[in-house]
């Protein structure tokens, strides 16, 4: 089967009415998150982190917003085929799925990132331990409900 294939399959794979279910209140869990990470949590770190001066209005807080559900959304959805593939059925199960992923698709290139951007290594920690545990979320909800 050409690659081609491969990659259309994994988009058009039918995904029980259930599963399309949890992808997106999985989604919904993990944009929350976001919104509570940096928004409240962090908020002042984080803003300082990326240079916003005190009182600066964020830019394209909305385009942001958008662009993080998009992203929390497909990779909550290629998530669940990986789970579905490996037979995780438990939020445990799931959820170190999850973090395995993160740990080789996600951390490696943000570490590079962050080193070639001189970028603070509390800029790291912050997005880093974000998306470690929207996967891990993310993953548990899809390992616990997934059919």
């Amino acid at each position: 089967m050409h690659a081609a294939n491969n990659f259309a399959l994994l988009f058009f794979v039918l995904l029980t009415s259930k599963q399309w279910t949890i992808v997106l209140v999985a989604t919904v869990c993990e944009w929350l998150l976001g919104a509570l990470w940096y928004g409240v949590m962090f908020k002042k770190s984080w803003r300082t982190l990326v240079g916003y001066a005190e009182g600066e209005k964020q830019k394209n807080a909305v385009l942001g917003a958008v662009a993080s559900f998009i992203t929390c959304f497909l990779l909550t959805f290629v998530l669940v085929h990986i789970i579905g593939w490996a037979g995780a059925n438990t939020f445990t199960g799931g959820s170190k799925l999850g973090v395995i992923c993160w740990a080789g698709f996600i951390a490696p290139p943000f570490v590079v990132q962050h080193i070639y951007e001189r970028r603070r290594a509390n800029l790291f920690a912050i997005n880093g331990a974000y998306w470690l545990l929207v996967m891990a979320l993310g993953g548990g909800l899809l390992g616990a409900f997934h059919s």
